[in-house]
């Protein structure tokens, strides 16, 4: 006898609510595996985790795992970072958009899938939340205008690599100016300079932190800096270490804040463990120099950035 799965809720949930594309909320979480458990944490993230705690739940739309081989963690900047300690701490990072309006019923989901998970053994344990937040969207910034893909095709576009910024306000009251300051003013000069050539950023999706729900799983920490801090996603046409002194090495937030992180990933290969081997030492050649690692577009043109 099948399991009695309630479907005929579903038609009436799909009845109501929000369901456009726009990524209203993300889920952006960084992660350490345990040394030694590298090559069993991939596969159970690939092969499992991915899928059955993330993209089979309602309202999680798009999503994309990044990896930082040791090469690309040596790059992370400042050293004491208020986010991440040590600095090289975490070296995968999943994003995943959420439908606007969906927060909520969402996370209803994710806590009993989670929960679910747990308790049928499916949850590998050798690792350590470094950074996990769910996040409300609060801008984006376009360097080629209308041009391109936009901000809900940023996890299926081939990127070939991203940059994750933290930024701490100066206080929770200082935080608009902040956000102010770097959507209208900071990241379109970033991405469009008036001398030289453009960024290698197509755009920058910006995001400001919710605090998880009380009945979280306990090994994810509560979110700091709910109050005063933002998260920038740098999507890149090329390896982030092609560049990375011009484009990347200098980012600060003024006078109104603070950058706790900068951190470059390229994307995983789905289905393999390309980059596990690399985790912990830096390779000889250029990891990153194959398909994934590759320039996905030609040069920019010179359009005007835009944001929403």
């Amino acid at each position: 006898m099948s399991e009695d799965t309630r479907s005929g809720v579903y038609a009436e949930l799909a009845a109501v609510g929000p369901y456009g594309v726009r990524p209203g909320h993300a889920l952006i979480t960084m992660v350490e595996p345990h040394p030694g458990h590298e090559y069993a944490y991939n596969r159970w993230y690939e092969d499992d985790h991915y899928y059955a705690g993330a993209m089979a739940m309602p309202w999680m739309f798009a999503g994309r795992r990044w990896v930082a081989t040791r090469e690309l963690q040596l790059l992370r900047y400042p050293e004491k970072s208020a986010v991440v300690r040590p600095v090289t701490a975490g070296c995968y990072l999943s994003t995943y958009w959420i439908t606007e309006g969906r927060y909520d019923d969402h996370m209803r989901w994710t806590v009993g899938i989670n929960k679910r998970l747990n308790r049928d053994g499916r949850v590998h344990q050798a690792r350590t939340h470094v950074f996990t937040a769910f996040q409300d969207h609060v801008a984006t910034v376009y360097r080629d205008g209308a041009a391109g893909p936009r901000d809900h095709h940023a996890l299926d576009h081939p990127y070939a690599g991203l940059v994750l910024e933290v930024v701490d306000a100066e206080s929770p009251e200082r935080r608009a100016d902040l956000l102010e300051w770097l959507r209208s003013s900071e990241l379109p000069r970033r991405l469009r300079p008036k001398r030289g050539a453009g960024s290698p950023a197509a755009m920058v999706t910006v995001f400001r932190p919710t605090p998880l729900p009380l009945d979280r799983m306990t090994y994810v920490k509560q979110v700091e800096g709910v109050d005063t801090r933002l998260t920038l996603l740098w999507f890149l046409e090329q390896d982030p270490r092609e560049g990375w002194e011009e484009h990347f090495a200098g980012l600060d937030a003024g006078e109104l804040g603070r950058v706790e992180l900068v951190a470059p990933f390229i994307p995983t290969v789905p289905g393999t463990d390309r980059y596990v081997d690399e985790l912990r030492e830096v390779r000889g050649g250029r990891a990153g120099s194959g398909p994934a690692g590759r320039r996905s577009g030609g040069d920019a043109p010179s359009a005007r950035p835009v944001t929403t």
